[in-house]
Parts: C-alpha cells; structure tokens; sequence
C-alpha cells in the first residue's frame, strides 16, 4: 500500500523518532509497514524513506539505490559521488559513528521538500550500528553515497531535514537546479558563502 509522503512543516518531521522493541520489529504492524514504505520509496523514485515521513515517529527507515536510477546521471559524476547500486536495506533504532573527518558536498533532495535541493555537506564515510527487518544487529560500514544516504535518513529519525544543515545559499527549486546548476562543478555554486 502507497502512504502519504508528509511535507516540511508537518510537526512529526522535526520530532526525535522513538526505539522500536524486538517485540515491535517482530509485529505483523511493523513488518507491514516495511512493505509499504518500500513499495512508496519506490513509486516516489526515492533511495531512502524514514518512518516519520509517513506520519510514525519510529526509528525506522528503508533505504535502496537501483541502478536504473543512474541511466540519466554521467558517468563521472557517478565516480565522483561514489554511487553504486545499494540492495534494499532496512535499519532501525540506528546509532551513527563518523569514521572520517573528510567531508564532501553535493546538491541533496528529499521527498519531504519535494522539488527543491540544496548543498549540503556530509561525512565521506559512516559506521552505523542497528537492527534489520528481523531484529538482528546489523553493522554498516558506508562511504560515498551510501554514507550520504544513512546520514539523511538517521537526520530524519532525529528530527532534522537537510535544510538544517545546507549551504543556505544553494537552496534551489529542481527546475532552477537543472537550468542552472545540473553539471556544475561545486566549488561555483558559492556555497561557501553563507
């Protein structure tokens, strides 16, 4: 079943999500709600889905980067993210360790800002302690993209969205970003100036 995305503004999104119990993670309720937000990350075009934007305060999120979502994106630009293919993935009740002091900048989009994007800075690798869909301790070591998307998801689970953490001045609609920003290189975005 497709759920509601919610939108900036919506109180839940800037709420700290709450610990899921292994009773919890076991339930016909949460498992279903893994399906269903799978199934509404994927219809969105999405690589990632926390659980309060669909309205639950839960330490949960989906994450999964297809590789048909790269056919639009250059080669280069793929290299230079670090993007690869990531299986689908569910973490819960994370706990996120910054392995590298090393931080990168990219234009980032949400599906709770849906049609803006902006700069944001984000750790070049993550270690993130958690449980998965059947409650077992999971442990993952991310760089690149990947760490870019942990640390998306595990904000939202904190109450935080991308907006606390860009380059103010980059802030963009998605139609301006491709007319004017699609393929430029970020040091000429000025986003060092905020």
């Amino acid at each position: 079943m497709r759920l509601k995305i919610l939108q900036v503004g919506e109180p839940v999104l800037r709420e700290a999500a709450r610990i899921l119990t292994e009773a919890e993670i076991q339930s016909d309720n949460i498992q279903k709600l893994i399906l269903d937000m799978r199934e509404t990350m994927h219809q969105a075009l999405g690589v990632g889905l926390a659980a309060p934007q669909v309205g639950l305060p839960l330490q949960l999120a989906v994450i999964e980067d297809k590789e048909e979502y790269f056919k639009d994106i250059a080669a280069e630009d793929l290299r230079e993210r670090e993007r690869r293919p990531i299986s689908f993935r569910v973490i819960i009740n994370p706990q996120i360790v910054f392995t590298s002091d090393s931080v990168v900048e990219f234009f980032e989009g949400c599906l709770s800002l849906t049609g803006f994007s902006a700069v944001v800075p984000r750790a070049t690798s993550v270690r993130v302690e958690c449980l998965d869909e059947n409650g077992e301790p999971k442990l993952i070591e991310a760089v690149g993209w990947y760490a870019r998307i942990l640390q998306h998801e595990i904000d939202h689970l904190n109450g935080h969205l991308y907006i606390d953490r860009m380059h103010n001045r980059t802030f963009t609609s998605l139609e301006n970003f491709n007319q004017f920003w699609k393929g430029t290189a970020i040091t000429e975005t000025g986003s060092t100036q905020d």
